[in-house]
């Protein structure tokens, strides 16, 4: 593969909702830039990441297709890490959803300027209009259309070139031939001019007068204001076309390269560890070799990948690097760079460029590599935390070890992903972002390793504790020859009110009636009588214990005479004590649109939460809550449904209190 300068690189995204057309999109971009009849054979990227370099007027555009579902948002999240810009994929059937506000959203997170691009123009009644609409209505006058369709006779014949105020038409060999704005086009055209303008006044006081002043731009300053305030952000172009029909696919490449920024337009800041200062790295070939690991690919056939993007310098086959982390030294010996799942070997990658190296042991996501001279640090791209657990086992139970390997190698490729021992209940939860999300790790596991994982609710820890209190003693006296056994305590046990500890000990012992070296063995076997409660064996917190008398031997008694009474007695005093089961309740936090708002609560309350206030925020919701664990299983399918994929949730531990079901 040819090797490409950073100027003539571009790192683009391509988000949107499920189902939007962004993978035929890509396939699309590639059919038309290989001049070939053959497209993609990859599999629509609906749970994965792919890479697919596109060669396009010198220039090489590096296409990261992700997931639409944010059910996957960790592999969408790796890839806007590294990205300089985005194309944001519409249905112009469906029109702006869910997906698409949140692709925006992201997008301002991370600064990328991008390009929307609406689908299916060559269905007769998709309106481009309406879609355009419901941009400027979400996101007002940085909406900039470009172009707009040519509809004669119910089919797709060609285009309107807002900036050039000319019409082109397809021929039957693929070929365009410009032509005057048909009369009926003549409205749209005003409209899209008019937007198309406010967005390039808006650009600078200077031509903000002009326009209130009635003036006109020509096309030079339109086209100069674009190229600045696209590859900034601040001007948006909608684009269009037909994937199925490969029209639209000229304008939306020379458009990336015309108007998206290349790496060294973008900044980027590591830290040098040995100098403990900021390290500028801004993808300048000149600079000290480094690079970030975004992704790692696993897989039983072609082996382990890992994907990265440097951030500056030149790499080449047969150079250094090191990991500064771990203190290992990596030696590259072939480089390679993704298209889809294959790879094919280059020379070298300058800065701003994505690559791949295989095999490299102890290479894992978000490593930086750097040289030993100058050893280099990156942040990590932060990725969204899983709140959906699960309980796993093999469906034979003699692969369950083959299992949790194979489930850790998928952590690898998905961050997202979270293994977890729970000893206390016996079990192993699996962590993700969604039922979804686990069910698709299921999947693939099957497909990968040729291993069925059965995923079940898990179980809840719950503790238990006493409401009222109780006195009794236990005499432990056992005589089998020789040295008995003899250990007679007298207790008090009542609330601590302290549920985040088992218990608090004490004792008022007078007169020696136990002897004190006796009570740290009554206080051993307190603490293993809370191990396991009276009610249902869960262990049991939030107790006082007073040893206030008893009895010893001077022969036979001892301090396993001494723990065995005391472990006895607690469990007489606790199934008098009035016991009571407490369940795990969690702080709860969910985001969503204020017309939702009332079925989530709705929800909420079916589940025992209790809400605790309302937090609006630019049109949405803040619900915080106190909610039972027990409850929590499923939440964020039934939130999915009834918000339409609008809504989010985070929890974490808050308190035990005492199990109320009503």
């Amino acid at each position: 593969m040819k090797v490409f300068t950073t100027d003539k690189i571009r790192n683009v995204v391509v988000l949107g909702h499920s189902g939007a057309g962004k993978t035929s999109l890509v396939s699309a971009m590639n059919g038309i830039a290989t001049a070939s009849k053959q497209r993609m054979t990859e599999p629509a990227a609906t749970t994965q990441m792919l890479v697919q370099p596109i060669m396009w007027d010198d220039h090489k555009i590096n296409i990261l297709d992700v997931p639409g579902s944010f059910d996957f948002v960790g592999e969408i999240e790796e890839a806007v890490g590294v990205a300089d810009a985005a194309i944001i994929v519409i249905s112009g059937k469906n029109g702006v959803e869910n997906g698409t506000r949140k692709a925006w959203a992201m997008c301002e997170k991370y600064h990328l300027p991008r390009i929307v691009y609406v689908s299916d123009m060559d269905i007769d009644d998709v309106s481009f209009k309406n879609v355009v609409l419901g941009l400027q209505e979400l996101y007002g006058k940085c909406i900039a259309p470009f172009h707009f369709p040519l509809r004669e006779n119910e089919e797709f014949v060609g285009y309107v070139n807002v900036i050039q105020e000319r019409a082109k038409r397809w021929q039957s060999d693929g070929t365009v031939v410009k032509s005057e704005v048909p009369e009926y086009s003549m409205e749209n055209l005003s409209i899209y001019r008019e937007a198309l303008m406010e967005a390039v006044a808006e650009t600078s006081e200077e031509f903000l007068d002009r326009y209130f002043a009635g003036e006109t731009f020509s096309e030079n300053e339109i086209r100069q204001a674009l190229r600045v305030n696209v590859s900034e952000g601040t001007i948006v172009p909608v684009m269009m076309g037909s994937n199925t029909m490969e029209r639209g696919m000229y304008t939306l490449l020379a458009d990336i390269i015309k108007y998206l920024p290349s790496p060294d337009q973008r900044s980027a800041t590591g830290m040098n560890v040995l100098t403990q200062e900021l390290f500028e790295a801004n993808y300048n070939f000149a600079k000290a070799k480094t690079a970030y690991v975004f992704k790692t690919i696993m897989d039983p056939f072609i082996g382990k990948y890992s994907l990265f993007k440097v951030m500056s310098g030149v790499i080449k086959s047969d150079d250094n690097l090191y990991d500064q982390v771990k203190g290992q030294e990596i030696r590259i010996s072939k480089l390679y760079v993704m298209k889809g799942s294959k790879a094919e070997e280059v020379e070298e990658l300058h800065a701003g460029d994505v690559g791949a190296l295989s095999k490299v042991s102890g290479l894992q996501t978000s490593t930086t590599l750097s040289t030993k001279a100058t050893p280099v640090l990156y942040p990590a791209t932060a990725i969204s935390t899983p709140y959906c657990a699960m309980r796993y086992f093999a469906a034979d139970a003699k692969e369950d070890d083959k299992l949790t390997q194979s489930l850790l190698k998928l952590a690898e490729e998905d961050r997202t992903l979270r293994v977890e021992n729970d000893s206390e209940n016996r079990q192993t939860l699996v962590y993700g972002i969604s039922e979804q999300h686990l069910q698709a790790v299921a999947d693939r596991l099957r497909a990968k390793y040729n291993i069925e994982m059965q995923l079940e609710a898990p179980k809840v820890a719950y503790r238990e504790t006493i409401r009222g209190s109780a006195d009794v003693e236990y005499k432990h006296k056992k005589q089998s020859g020789g040295h008995g056994q003899y250990g007679h305590v007298k207790i008090k046990v009542s609330p601590s009110g302290d549920l985040a500890s088992p218990y608090e000990f004490e004792e008022t012992v007078v007169g020696g009636a136990v002897p004190k070296n006796f009570f740290p063995a009554v206080e051993k076997g307190i603490a293993e009588g809370t191990q396991a409660g009276p009610l249902a064996g869960y262990p049991v917190v939030g107790i006082h214990v007073n040893l206030y008398d008893g009895s010893s031997h001077s022969v036979d008694s001892s301090e396993a005479a001494f723990k065995t009474a005391a472990a006895m007695a607690l469990k007489d005093a606790l199934m008098k004590a009035d016991p009571v089961l407490l369940e795990p309740i969690a702080s709860l936090q969910v985001t969503a649109p204020e017309d939702k708002v009332g079925d989530v609560m709705g929800e909420l309350s079916k589940r025992r939460a209790k809400i605790m206030g309302m937090n609006p925020q630019d049109g949405i919701q803040v619900v915080d809550a106190e909610i039972p664990y027990a409850t929590l299983y499923g939440l964020g399918t039934v939130l999915h449904s009834i918000t339409g994929g609008e809504a989010s949730y985070s929890y974490e531990f808050l308190k035990y209190e005492i199990e109320n079901k009503g």
